[in-house]
C-alpha cells in the first residue's frame, strides 16, 4: 500500500459538502482515507474572486499508481461539475479541486505529473493542513 496525500480546495456552492463529497469519491476510488485535516477558510491564491476557498488535506493508503491516482483525482472532479482546470498559471473559481501533494516518497517530474507538488510549500493553505496530519521534517526531507 502507498500513502499519497492530496489537497482539497473549493469556492464555490456548500463548501463543507463539496469537500465531504470529494472525500466520499476519494474512498470508493482511489483507496482509504486515513487521516483528515480539519477544514481551513483561506482567500484565493493566484487569482482575484469574491468567493474565499475551504481548503483540506487527506492522507490515502492506496494500491493505485500515481498516475492512476491522477487519472481518479481529475474523473472526480469531473463527476463533481469542475469543467475546465487551471492551466499556464491561470486561476479561477472552482467546485473542487484535488492536488496530488506527496505519494511515498517518489519523485516525478513530468508534464502531467509534478509529485511532489512543486508549489506546496508557497501556499499556506497546503501547509497548514498538512502539518496537521503528516510529520513535517519527514516532508521537507522528501521535497529536498
Amino acid at each position: 500500500m502507498s500513502k499519497v496525500y492530496l489537497g482539497l480546495g473549493t469556492n464555490l456552492g456548500n463548501k463543507a459538502d463539496n469537500i465531504a463529497g470529494a472525500i466520499r469519491n476519494i474512498e470508493e476510488l482511489i483507496g482509504d482515507v486515513v487521516r483528515q485535516s480539519a477544514l481551513y477558510g483561506t482567500k484565493p491564491w493566484g487569482f482575484e474572486s469574491d468567493n474565499d476557498f475551504v481548503n483540506a488535506v487527506v492522507c490515502v493508503e492506496t494500491r493505485l499508481s500515481p498516475h492512476e491516482v491522477l487519472a481518479m483525482t481529475q474523473q472526480i472532479e469531473r463527476s463533481m461539475g469542475r469543467t475546465e482546470k487551471s492551466e499556464n498559471g491561470i486561476y479561477h473559481d472552482r467546485i473542487i479541486d484535488i492536488d496530488i501533494l506527496l505519494y511515498d516518497e517518489q519523485h516525478i517530474n513530468e508534464p502531467t505529473l509534478m509529485v511532489p507538488h512543486p508549489l506546496m510549500m508557497e501556499r499556506d493553505f497546503v501547509v497548514e493542513p498538512l502539518s496537521e496530519i503528516a510529520d513535517m521534517e519527514k516532508v521537507r526531507k522528501i521535497i529536498g
